[in-house]
């Protein structure tokens, strides 16, 4: 059974967001365009309905009503119809699922994109990786198209993909390919030349001409959907090319930004689900084994560290908490398993001196000061122990930042085991506060 839900969350929220997703939502089936002119539709139950001509709140609305009554799973509509209230109150009244579309999308292209989405939900494809393999078969066939070694690359300049014929290129493309991603110095002329500021303009094709150490002509396409700067495409030409070669390459670009998307809906999806494995592990509901070999954890005793970033507030510190956890991975040898908890980042590391481990992670978080944005982070770690017992780990770390944050220790970030007499100490007082200790025996008498 393939749901609305997880055709949205396949697709993800560049494209879609929905606005109204009943839970007993059909089983969707197959993608339908609604006629223009707001008449009857004739649909099967579970089709998606796609409202491409529906201009008007009135319209939509009984585009809504129609469909729902037909047994349709959901109806998609672009802004500012989709968030119309009589629109909204529709689906809502009859119990379809209401979805919006990104205003910049091409329908054609999400046609395809869902239809794809569909046969590859149908097909239970979770466990391959919808973008390797078709990546590079995809950079061979525009390869052809365009008569130049291609590649195809993210918005971070890295390599995902590339064709044959490379050796017919220059040494900066075989140090972008050996690399997987351009080099620092290639990246710089590249940038002095306006490159990246013309793919952000949305130019179609940018050609860039020969340069003096050497590095042959290139022709770049943007890859975009929905409005969204998805990657770019570069070939290395010979010199300029006609237009008509140009426009062949840059016709490739929307079959691309598919595969982008799909790529990264699939790895989105391995994310969520890891970071929903690394909460069962701290919360003491997972299996040992299953989360050693699915979040890729060594046999050897890990600490739970938990780190707190103040600053920002809602979304925006959602954003700050992935910035630090990037900031502190570029100082370690290795990104640590992390997942967010209760507005907080927990991270698992191995107890070893070495690469990736809690103390190549403590010096990191004591290196990192604050920012424009945001306060030093203070962290507390846990004691060691095995994947199993991690949810006592984090219970330590928690309560070794409770200390922090009460200011009853002088740094900023410290482990358990290393802050026992502060610990003691705390849980006493807490206690006899708790106990009402001073209201006992002769105590009272003795203060006054």
């Amino acid at each position: 059974m393939v749901s609305v839900r997880s055709v949205v969350d396949r697709v993800g929220p560049t494209l879609l967001h929905a606005l109204q997703l009943p839970d007993d939502s059909p089983a969707v089936a197959d993608v339908v365009i609604a006629e223009p002119g707001g008449g009857s539709v004739t649909l099967a139950a579970g089709d998606l309905v796609l409202g491409v001509a529906t201009t008007s709140p009135e319209d939509a609305a009984e585009l809504v009503k129609q469909s729902a009554g037909q047994g349709a799973a959901a109806v998609l509509l672009k802004p500012p119809l989709a968030a119309k209230p009589a629109v909204k109150r529709a689906a809502k009244a009859h119990g379809v699922a209401l979805i919006q579309v990104h205003a910049a999308t091409s329908w054609a292209q999400l046609v395809w994109l869902l239809r794809t989405v569909l046969d590859a939900l149908a097909d239970e494809s979770e466990d391959l990786d919808p973008g390797s393999g078709d990546l590079f078969r995809l950079a061979d066939a525009v390869a052809s198209v365009v008569d130049a070694p291609v590649t195809i690359e993210d918005t971070n300049s890295r390599v995902l993909a590339y064709s044959a014929r490379q050796d017919l290129t220059d040494p900066a493309r075989v140090a972008t390919i050996m690399g997987r991603r351009i080099p620092d110095d290639v990246l710089a002329r590249f940038r002095s030349r306006g490159v990246f500021r013309e793919l952000s303009r949305g130019r179609q094709t940018i050609f860039v001409p020969a340069q003096r150490d050497g590095t042959l002509p290139r022709l770049i396409v943007p890859i975009r959907m929905g409005g969204e700067l998805l990657g770019s495409m570069w070939a290395v030409v010979a010199g300029p090319v006609s237009d008509e070669r140009a426009a062949a390459f840059a016709d490739a670009a929307p079959v691309v930004a598919l595969h982008l998307l799909r790529r990264r809906a699939h790895t989105d999806a391995q994310r969520r689900a890891s970071a929903e494995l690394l909460r069962a592990v701290l919360e003491g509901n997972a299996n040992p084994r299953k989360a050693m070999a699915e979040l890729d954890l060594s046999d050897e005793p890990h600490r739970v560290v938990v780190i707190e970033v103040t600053g920002g507030d809602g979304r925006d510190a959602e954003g700050l908490r992935l910035a630090m956890l990037e900031r502190l991975s570029q100082g370690i040898g290795r990104r640590p398993v992390a997942t967010e908890l209760a507005g907080l980042l927990y991270a698992v590391v191995p107890d070893r001196p070495g690469p990736g481990g809690w103390a190549e992670l403590r010096d990191a978080l004591v290196a990192t000061g604050p920012s424009r944005r945001t306060g030093a982070p203070r962290a507390a770690a846990g004691a060691p122990g095995e994947i199993g017992d991690l949810s006592v780990s984090r219970a330590q770390a928690d309560e070794a930042l409770g200390l922090l944050r009460a200011e009853l220790l002088a740094e900023r970030v410290i482990a358990f085991d290393e802050a026992w007499t502060a610990l003691t100490l705390h849980r006493g007082a807490t206690a006899a506060a708790a106990a009402r200790v001073a209201d006992l025996g002769p105590l009272r008498t003795l203060r006054a």
